[in-house]
């Protein structure tokens, strides 16, 4: 039996969805695979943020099939901006499950649903009570901020034990037969009523039970341990100039198949030591810092490219957090530093065909990361991090 505070909460949170629920793009319907994708880009990432790119994702890929049967440079392409890459691959490895599983619908099945790539409790739940109806939970971050506040919770919602108590007391209070409206209008009061640091009592729906409010807590809620502050790395890049046939272009290099931003074009670059991180504590013009950096790039490009650069002198420096790393970078000026160096003249069918000496493979067996030449036309194609894409544009305009 629920008591009058749950009942509550379920008509009331309901009755406001209903009046004041957003137009969004994923809720023109109730396609389980739009509402997967939908999902999926939500993952930490603002509502505003994602609508373009949802959008322009849809577009190019309508289908589940046409997801599965795209190369995966595309579905990066299109990704690209939305950062935590992970995310599209494991996207794709599911469409093609379902495809290859279930003939390319999305089971309304949860187990089954749960077994995709990169489909956690959340997300499944989300896909079950939305899509098909179903009474299940789909606990986010707004959600475990509302029914903590509401109910007065303050266990640490860190904790795999909190999430899972939050999960049974969320499936509690899920109206018979609208789970779909209910869930998203869970997620709707925490994303647009009770947020994280001036939660808009006045405005709530549920305000006159949430016991919370009443003890005076509701800044103080949801209790939750701090994560750990990302790594700091400190690397050095080189933007390196074409000359001759590839004058006006770039030297990128693309990442090797697996870890972090995997597959997708980068400038080349080196992590620091911590006794060579001392060089971004110095002014970038600065002479011995350049004599220093510029002969650490001309090494490592050397050796996986077989080119010889000449650093000319700093550009910028940058910085982008990724949930667990903290790069900050400085980018440096370069060229070709010879014109009859031996590799040189070679290197101009790298545009055409991803490899420097023009096979299609890089000079030395010791390379793992393809280069090649770019102009800003190829940005329209190649997916590259936020990072080098603002770097790139800053160098060409």
């Amino acid at each position: 039996m629920k008591s009058e505070a749950e009942q509550h909460f379920s008509r009331e949170l309901l009755s406001w969805y209903r009046a004041n629920k957003r137009t969004l793009p994923w809720r023109v319907n109730r396609d389980p695979y739009r509402i997967w994708v939908s999902e999926i880009m939500l993952q930490q990432t603002r509502v505003d943020t994602v609508i373009p790119y949802y959008e322009r994702f849809m577009d190019r890929f309508p289908t589940i099939r046409a997801l599965a049967e795209a190369p995966e440079a595309e579905v990066l392409k299109c990704w690209e901006g939305l950062g935590y890459y992970s995310r599209a691959r494991n996207l794709q490895a599911g469409a093609r499950m379902v495809m290859e599983l279930y003939g390319g619908e999305v089971p309304d099945d949860k187990t089954s649903v749960a077994g995709l790539k990169g489909v956690g409790p959340y997300t499944s739940g989300a896909i079950m009570s939305i899509a098909f109806n179903r009474a299940e939970p789909a606990v986010d971050g707004n959600v475990m901020r509302v029914l903590s506040r509401y109910f007065c919770l303050e266990e640490d919602i860190a904790k795999p034990k909190t999430r899972i108590g939050i999960e049974k007391l969320a499936v509690s209070l899920i109206p018979e037969g609208a789970a779909g409206d209910f869930n998203q209008g869970l997620m709707e009061l925490g994303a647009l009523v009770c947020t994280p640091k001036s939660p808009s009592c006045l405005l709530c729906p549920v305000m006159e039970h949430c016991a919370g409010r009443i003890a005076g807590k509701e800044h103080e809620l949801p209790i939750k341990t701090k994560a750990k502050p990302p790594r700091p790395e400190h690397r050095v890049a080189a933007i390196i100039a074409g000359s001759g046939v590839n004058a006006g272009k770039v030297l990128v290099r693309q990442r090797p198949e697996t870890g972090l931003l995997a597959q997708m074009w980068e400038l080349p670059h080196l992590l620091l030591t911590k006794e060579q991180s001392y060089l971004l504590a110095i002014d970038g013009a600065a002479a011995n810092e350049q004599a220093v950096a510029g002969e650490l790039l001309t090494k490592a490009v050397e050796s996986e490219s077989g080119l010889l650069i000449r650093p000319r002198k700093w550009f910028m420096d940058a910085e982008h957090v990724f949930s667990h790393i903290h790069w900050t970078m400085r980018f440096y000026l370069a060229d070709l530093g010879a014109e009859d160096y031996s590799i040189a003249a070679e290197s101009a069918a790298a545009y055409e065909t991803g490899g420097i000496d023009g096979s299609g493979e890089s000079p030395s067996e010791a390379v793992e990361q393809p280069y090649r030449w770019i102009g800003p036309e190829d940005m329209e194609t190649l997916a590259f991090p936020n990072l080098f894409l603002r770097i790139l544009r800053e160098y060409w305009d």
